[in-house]
């Protein structure tokens, strides 16, 4: 009995991410932080990511524990298993449309079970700003994690300023080939250079009534209304970018790279365990990377929701294939648009790679970057996999395929210095020779030197003592009202 009541005395903090991979991963990280820190933590996955969830790593990856518990709330959308990510623009409408209602039963549901505390405060999404109004209803703190970059943020806000200046929406098509992507921006402080091709992908539009313009665009101007922003990154990495946010927003924390603050997480600790991962995890690419020279492998993941056409795929598996290196290659069996991925590839393309070449369903991405053999990543540059890069000290070539992914990869290699980009319409040339060049060249090697740099930093920076470990101590005190 005295532990029931001693447990309901504790802060209780619930998390709600978007249900994306690239989102439940950081938010995951985030309450395994704020539970060591005291909170009672409730996460809360949509029931379609519940399903696939178990799918993956079974039922007790749900199960929890008395003070770290698995909730959920429809997303509105029709019901199915497919394991695979729902439509990334019905999803968003339909989250913002109806998650609300469900969302603040639960909480009410949470508030009158005498077994929990009640709850003291909600860390949303930035794409799901339902928590705010929630939080509000409920008079409670509530703090808003942006899972992308900070870089995206500022790039989203330019939404309105783009239509008033007439660049958006497009009138026809052919902006995509005519060099109208190219028109550079020079209003955006502190993102020189910028091109409109860099922005997030959701401006290219013929209508701005287009769900996802609309839909990102409001939401990155719902954070400002929040008490508190989150950001997954640390101050050294973007500086002025962070800078330019803070004069229009200055309650802003940044208190990354959440994977490098991680190992703070107490050794005995049960959450530490705990994964949000929706794909089934082959580690045999581990085994296949020991028996391999350092920074000699190529390590391709384009994410969890990249997609290509069967001409794309076939590019990159020849260029992967003349270039001579060894890779690991994770291939989704939904990548290829309207195709099985394990279907496309030919009897010719195995002969070629034999020995040298792995391809696997699914990976732990943290484990493979860490491996002494992974000498470059090929990307489509979401921001999990380029801040995983930075912590892993490994360069980048860049195929950004939509969202935020342009403008981490304008982020990467103008201004961080640790990435070539390869052309949206990919040719297995210029793969074959952007992997030389990353992997034997002048110019890869001064990449490595830089991402090493990046990699002290991440380190320094999540180290007891520095800013961003400071940071998170802060944001505990001043914006979860919570002071251990």
């Amino acid at each position: 009995m005295d532990s029931v009541i001693e447990s309901t005395k504790k802060p209780h903090a619930v998390c709600v991410p978007f249900p994306a991979q690239g989102h439940v991963n950081p938010m995951m990280q985030l309450a395994k932080l704020l539970h060591s820190r005291g909170f009672h933590m409730t996460y809360v996955n949509t029931e379609f990511n519940h399903r696939r969830l178990i799918r993956s790593k079974g039922l007790d990856s749900v199960k929890g524990l008395s003070d770290f518990q698995f909730e959920t709330i429809p997303d509105g959308l029709p019901s199915s298993d497919r394991d695979a990510t729902q439509d990334i623009p019905s999803l968003c409408d339909s989250t913002r449309k109806n998650c609300l209602g469900p969302f603040k039963k639960l909480l009410h549901k949470l508030n009158n079970c005498c077994e929990v505390p009640p709850v003291t405060c909600i860390v949303t999404d930035g794409i799901m700003t339902f928590g705010i109004e929630a939080a509000r209803e409920f008079g409670i703190p509530e703090v808003v994690l942006w899972t992308a970059s900070p870089c995206s943020f500022m790039g989203y806000l330019q939404y309105d300023e783009l239509v008033k200046k007439g660049l958006v929406p497009f009138k026809d098509e052919n902006f995509m080939k005519d060099g109208t992507l190219d028109t550079p921006i020079d209003w955006i402080p502190s993102m020189k250079d910028i091109r409109l091709k860099d922005l997030p992908s959701f401006i290219r539009v013929l209508s701005t009534d287009d769900i996802m313009f609309d839909f990102l665009g409001s939401q990155a101007k719902n954070c400002l209304t929040s008490s508190t922003i989150i950001f997954n990154t640390f101050q050294e990495l973007e500086q002025e970018v962070l800078d330019s946010i803070s004069v229009m927003f200055p309650n802003i924390y940044t208190i990354g790279p959440l994977c490098m603050l991680h190992r703070h997480l107490p050794v005995e600790s049960q959450v530490k365990s705990m994964s949000t991962s929706l794909w089934k995890e082959d580690s045999t690419c581990i085994n296949w990377l020991d028996k391999k020279e350092p920074n000699s492998v190529v390590y391709v993941n384009y994410g969890s929701i990249t997609t290509m056409t069967e001409d794309n795929f076939k590019e990159f598996a020849w260029g992967l294939a003349n270039s001579n290196h060894s890779f690991v290659w994770i291939v989704r069996s939904d990548v290829v648009m309207g195709s099985d991925s394990a279907k496309v590839l030919s009897e010719e393309f195995f002969e070629e790679i034999k020995d040298r070449g792995l391809l696997v369903n699914w990976c732990s991405q943290k484990k493979v970057l860490e491996h002494s053999s992974v000498g470059v990543f090929l990307t489509h540059c979401g921001w999990n996999s380029t801040i995983e890069t930075i912590c892993a000290g490994v360069p980048v070539i860049c195929w950004p395929f939509f969202a935020d992914q342009q403008t981490n990869c304008y982020f990467a290699c103008k201004t961080l210095g640790v990435g070539v980009e390869i052309s949206p319409d990919v040719k297995r040339e210029e793969v074959s020779m952007l992997v030389k060049e990353m992997m034997e060249g002048e110019k890869g090697k001064k990449m490595k030197e830089k991402s090493l740099y990046w990699k002290k930093k991440a380190f320094e920076t999540t180290d007891i003592k520095g800013d961003s470990y400071n940071n998170f101590d802060k944001l505990i005190r001043e914006s979860l009202c919570y002071d251990k």
